[in-house]
């Protein structure tokens, strides 16, 4: 192909490519403000991290004579960063707006921000209690500072607090970044706007899925593969999913879920009740309930043949 040939073909493509007809699918807000940073929000949640956790995060060398210096310091940090971020997706909610006015955006994002890190202690004894709830639940944890540190369910539960605080404080866009990031890192994907109690675990963790309107009690301890999810959504005269309807289980205090079940619908398990290992629930569970599937059998096999 000759060198006008190929000017022409890329050209024909930019044209083409800047065709927006559909709504949405480009970002040119009339504000002007660019859309949330994905490295500003890592940069925030290693920071929050290591500020929740000193030590285990973070690169510096921590002791009892500098913790308070370097606690300060990264939240200092952290402030303007957040800020920043939160700003940029309250303007995002409102690319529609033509008098959308970015500094008093910035405003109202610094007060959500210093609300924010007021409720950062309360964040951590909640985390707390989830590490002790894991260690004391898991057989192979030898140390508090071994599931701070490694354990994938930790680290989505860290995601997860912190984003669903953000959200609980209005905050558009940003939480659901914060929890999808460690969906991305875990493989856990936690809705923030699910409501989850205290001495909270996730043992293994990989595939877990809990949706939107899912309320779940203390000393819930969930095993890998668990879906916590909808089984159909009611719509509007468009046939369009109606938006915040509660569609999702709630999962009382002292449940076990064991892994790859499956529990769709706005049902209730019941306190102290066990749900087995690959089992499809779709119906209430009454209080101290075993729901297992049946046995397996033990089967011969004779030229490829099961009997």
């Amino acid at each position: 192909m000759q060198k006008e040939e190929i000017t022409q073909t890329l050209a024909q493509t930019v044209v083409a490519l800047s065709d927006f007809s559909s709504s949405g699918m480009v970002y040119a807000p009339k504000h002007g403000r660019s859309m949330p940073s994905i490295d500003a929000l890592n940069e925030i949640m290693s920071n929050l991290r290591s500020i929740i956790f000193p030590g285990y995060y973070g690169k510096s060398r921590i002791n009892t004579e500098n913790l308070s210096y370097y606690i300060g310091v990264s939240i200092d940090r952290t402030f303007y960063l957040l800020s920043e971020q939160i700003a940029r997706g309250i303007c995002f909610a409102q690319i529609e707006n033509e008098t959308t006015n970015c500094e008093l955006n910035d405003k109202m994002a610094r007060d959500i921000t210093v609300s924010f890190f007021k409720l950062l202690p309360e964040i951590r004894e909640s985390l707390i209690l989830d590490v002790k709830s894991t260690y004391n639940g898991d057989p192979a944890a030898n140390s508090y500072g071994a599931i701070i540190y490694s354990y994938p369910g930790l680290k989505a539960t860290m995601n997860y607090r912190i984003a669903s605080t953000l959200l609980q404080l209005k905050v558009p866009l940003i939480p659901r970044i914060i929890t999808e990031m460690a969906h991305s890192e875990t493989g856990i994907d936690i809705n923030p706007g699910a409501q989850i109690g205290n001495s909270f675990t996730m043992d293994h963790g990989t595939g877990i899925v809990i949706g939107e309107t899912c309320i779940i009690g203390n000393f819930v301890k969930l095993y890998q593969g668990v879906t916590l999810g909808a089984k159909s959504f009611p719509l509007d005269k468009d046939g369009n999913p109606i938006k915040g309807v509660a569609r999702h289980p709630i999962v009382e205090d002292n449940v076990v879920i064991y892994a790859q079940a499956t529990i769709l619908g706005t049902i209730t398990v019941g306190e102290g009740s066990v749900i087995g290992g690959n089992v499809w629930v779709t119906n209430n569970v009454a209080k101290n309930s075993k729901i297992l599937q049946p046995a397996a059998r033990d089967v011969s096999f004779n030229n490829g043949l099961g009997t």
